[in-house]
């Protein structure tokens, strides 16, 4: 009965924070917040939302390493058809994202015959793959140098944008995180642990893979959209191979083990070099350093931080209280 009214007393002051934080950023445009930081707050957003995509693509055992190629996909079939066909795109952002959803459904069933680092590789081909078709249809997505003036969603103030991204955000990962805690989250995760003894209790467990890939694919698609129509530029370095590296990265370093590592990771990692924008030449050093730090120090991640500082305080009077009892147990007959 303890432990269940401990854990009921972390989940409410879990559930507290995250409502105290999401309050304070829906205020800060209101407190004075610049328009250069909402600016970045903007792409933190839409970030948050790729890492924990890559993440939940994870669950099932799956780990990518050409995850903008979805991306990209959303993004250049929502942009074509605003720029091009002159349509709307609150019309053509949900274009973009079936596109892509489509997209990922075909390509995961050849990809169910492979898993572990041939995936990954897999995954890599794939991302180079689309990056050749931009090439081929230059035309239309401008190649090298990119497709530019893309219709905007709103006028030229940051301010609509922040509050659409974030309030994207937010339903992406509510989404995303009932998701991982309902029965398929379970069954994606029974794969990734075992596909052999899942497929024994009759799991399919090549279709669970098919399904997983296209879930993540539909929230990666609903980032790139977004991206497309607040930065209305796009060209091939925004969804090259390094972008695929660094949505790796920003869920490594946050924690993959935990919902919250992605988050805490994109944050930190893209808020950090803003910080430090005298410091710009050196942060690929800092981000060395931070990733060094995380994978030697901190086995769950930054979003499991808080946790391991508490193991750590509580260390000496855990060791304290065992001596008693010890000692307690020595002097009895």
């Amino acid at each position: 009965m303890h432990t269940e009214s401990l854990k009921r007393q972390r989940r409410n002051i879990t559930i507290a924070a995250i409502c105290v934080v999401v309050g304070l950023l829906f205020a800060l445009p209101q407190l004075g917040l610049s328009v250069y930081f909402m600016h970045t707050l903007i792409g933190v957003f839409i970030w948050i939302i790729v890492a924990n995509s890559l993440r939940l693509l994870g669950l099932s055992g799956q780990g990518s390493i050409g995850h903008a190629a979805f991306m990209a996909i959303g993004a250049y079939t929502s942009a074509i058809l605003a720029k091009f066909l002159g349509w709307s795109p609150w019309i053509t952002m949900p274009i973009g994202v079936l596109v892509t959803v489509v997209v990922g459904f075909l390509v995961a069933v050849p990809f169910t015959r492979v898993r572990g680092i041939y995936f990954t590789m897999v995954s890599l081909f794939f991302g180079i793959g689309v990056l050749a078709v931009n090439q081929v249809f230059n035309k239309w997505t401008g190649g090298y140098s990119g497709i530019i003036s893309i219709p905007r969603l709103f006028a030229y103030i940051k301010t609509p944008y922040y509050y659409f991204c974030l309030a994207l955000m937010v339903i992406c990962l509510l989404i995303m995180y009932r998701l991982e805690h309902s029965r398929i989250g379970l069954t994606w995760k029974a794969v990734a642990q075992s596909y052999s003894v899942a497929s024994s209790i009759g799991i399919n467990e090549a279709w669970q893979r098919i399904l997983c890939l296209g879930v993540s694919c539909f929230f990666a698609a609903i980032a790139g959209v977004a991206y497309a129509h607040y930065y209305v530029i796009l060209t091939q370095e925004t969804f090259s191979f390094n972008t695929s590296i660094n949505v790796f990265v920003y869920m490594t370093v946050g924690g993959a083990g935990l919902f919250a590592g992605p988050i805490a990771g994109t944050a930190v990692l893209l808020i950090i070099p803003e910080l430090l924008r005298d410091l710009r030449e050196y942060v690929p050093f800092i981000y060395a350093a931070i990733l060094l730090i995380v994978l030697f120090l901190m086995p769950q991640g930054l979003a499991g931080l808080p946790a391991q500082l508490w193991q750590l305080i509580k260390r000496p009077a855990r060791a304290k209280r065992m001596a008693s009892e010890k000692e307690v147990g020595e002097r009895a007959p």
